[in-house]
């Protein structure tokens, strides 16, 4: 091998097959664990390598492990967690799982996302049960057998399963989930399993280089649990030059093809070609023995080159309680960048806290947005912000899509200004107001628990034909979206709002549900009860999505004739050639 080049067009030979291997499943399974620090993208590694396998031909699914004890993410503050993310089946789950359906396109379950507390819950209700036939249920086998058991589970006829574990290599709740998935090592054989290792290589601007250090560290850690990495990706600000990538390779005992760089992106969705570009896919197929068939992936770097190539942009406003941490809206975020990629344009997000928005202040805050977002939530604080925020947008003719919680406040806005109804409000928030135009669902009355009661899941919903929602889902007549609520529109209410205007565009089957609103006078005022974030996809924007970007481009070009081109920082050498040019003409 040269000093410049490593050589990427062969991988480390695969382990032996296993004696009696035949006799097992053929799912294979890749473990993602994080040192050194959290946040250094094990999600966005697992879901890019999920991508580049299934371009392979292959059958991909994913999984998260979380070390914390609460059950699900669903009871926690999205200050403390970021946005919960909803499956088909209903089950509240953590943000990567988003990340995995986005770069994947395929639904996961809720049997995705395992924490200690579901776990833990599992092994006590069985020891209650007498499952154990009186033996002393230990971490070792017991709580660990649980953890194997979910983990096989979503193999069925996967061809390899990415099971992320949360949370950093030395933590004491993740011991469990690491002595499990080293378990597992012998229990399907090691010429099955693949251990691909994040690891953080950070720059020392007072030394002026990258330190290996804390990647040889985390990986010392991991080794003495008994796990050896047969990958290393280490997340780094600038590339890694071939002298430090041999050099964490034998400290690390790992081939060195198999040190992959990820460096900082310009976009999430370029991570996949630049793992690609590494070799990550190539290095794990080739230890798990899979075939070396080469991804298709030209519909991707089509879909990587408009959201990285836009030459205009329109700017959105997400008007929400916890903009102060954005994971807290991320699908949402994502899916509005999904509808400015479809359209070739930018998508510029304007967070906006709805607690600063009052009627003196919504027009010099929303005065210069081409369109606006009200995304779900819970709680009063800030929703009469969001009330201004739709008022302003019905009025001036301001492209609107509200989201759960946001049609709700689209709901009693137009109850309150244009009905007539002053004091409409939700029973949530106000719950001895005359007109509860919101109110909590039937089946929801009786209900006291708070985690995972609400309606969660996949639910159809028909389609009033002729409505701009309908059209805007490629006039399907039914439509399944994910949801996440307990109130609802208060059916007594239906009559008198839409006898002013107010179009009930979408139903539940039986009737009985408002799905959807919408205004016909108005360039784009769409509000659903559902969260269609959670399906929207970067190669195939949300069409709810899809038709705000294009209603906020309509408008843009309406109000000030053309959309703002979106300029290329200029490069050093243009610049040099810019002072050049200056100073001859100067001469």
């Amino acid at each position: 091998m040269g000093e410049q080049d490593i050589d990427r067009t062969a991988g480390p030979a695969p382990f032996p097959p296993r004696r009696h291997a035949d006799r097992e499943p053929p799912t294979r399974f890749v473990f993602v664990t994080g040192g050194v620090s959290s946040a250094l993208g094990k999600g966005i590694t697992a879901a890019s390598l999920g991508r580049l396998l299934k371009e392979r031909g292959l059958k991909v699914s994913l999984q998260k492990l979380d070390p914390y004890i609460n059950v699900d993410p669903g009871t926690m503050n999205p200050f403390e967690h970021g946005e919960v993310f909803v499956t088909d089946d209903g089950g509240e789950t953590d943000l990567d799982l988003g990340h995995y359906e986005r770069f994947v396109d395929e639904n996961l379950l809720r049997s995705s996302s395992v924490s200690s507390g579901q776990v833990w819950s599992s092994v006590i209700d069985k020891e209650r049960r007498g499952d154990y036939l009186g033996k002393t249920v230990q971490v070792v086998p017991h709580i660990t057998n649980e953890i194997k058991e979910r983990i096989l589970a979503v193999a069925d006829d996967n061809d390899v399963v990415i099971v992320e574990v949360g949370g950093t290599v030395g933590d004491i709740e993740g011991l469990p989930f690491l002595e499990a998935i080293r378990q597992l090592r012998l229990d399907v054989g090691r010429e099955r399993i693949c251990y691909v290792h994040v690891a953080l290589v950070p720059w020392i601007a007072a030394s002026g280089e990258l330190k290996t250090k804390p990647a040889q560290h985390s990986v010392r850690e991991i080794r003495s649990i008994g796990i050896q990495p047969d990958v290393l990706v280490l997340r780094a600000d600038r590339e890694l030059d071939l002298p430090l990538r041999r050099k964490v390779a034998l400290q690390c005992d790992v081939e060195i093809e198999a040190v992959i760089a990820a460096v900082d992106s310009e976009s999430l969705y370029a991570v996949p070609l630049a793992m690609h570009d590494e070799g990550l896919d190539r290095v794990v197929a080739s230890r798990l023995g899979l075939p070396d068939v080469d991804p298709d992936l030209d519909e991707w770097r089509d879909m990587v080159a408009r959201a990285t190539e836009p030459r205009e942009s329109v700017t959105v406003a997400l008007v929400g309680k916890y903009v102060d941490l954005p994971d807290a809206y991320l699908s949402v975020a994502e899916a509005l960048r999904h509808g400015g990629m479809k359209h070739g344009v930018a998508v510029d997000i304007r967070w906006i806290t709805s607690d600063d928005i009052t009627a003196d202040t919504v027009g010099s805050i929303l005065h210069d947005c081409d369109a606006i977002v009200v995304p779900g939530g819970f709680g009063y604080r800030g929703f009469e912000g969001k009330i201004e925020a739709v008022r302003h947008a019905r009025e001036h003719g301001l492209p609107y899509l509200g989201l759960c919680l946001g049609l709700h406040a689209a709901v009693i806005e137009f109850a309150r200004h244009v009905v007539g109804l002053e004091e409409a409000n939700s029973a949530e928030f106000a719950p001895t107001t005359p007109d509860p135009v919101i109110d909590l669902m039937p089946d929801q009355r009786d209900v006291t628990d708070k985690g995972g009661t609400m309606r969660l899941g996949s639910y159809p919903a028909k389609l009033l034909e002729g409505t701009r929602t309908r059209a805007a889902y490629g006039d399907e007549p039914v439509v399944y979206e994910r949801h996440r609520h307990r109130f609802e529109v208060n059916n007594k209410y239906r009559e008198a709002l839409s006898s002013h205007g107010l179009v009930f565009s979408g139903l539940s089957p039986d009737e009985r549900l408002v799905e959807y609103i919408e205004l016909p006078d108005h360039p784009w005022f769409v509000a659903t009860q559902a969260h269609p974030e959670f399906k929207s996809r970067p190669n195939r924007a949300h069409p709810l999505f899809a038709g705000l970007v294009a209603a906020a481009i309509q408008r843009r070009r309406e109000t000030q004739g053309r959309l703002p081109v979106v300029l290329d920082e200029p490069t050093a050498a243009e610049v040099a050639d810019a002072v050049r040019i200056d100073v001859d003409l100067r001469s």
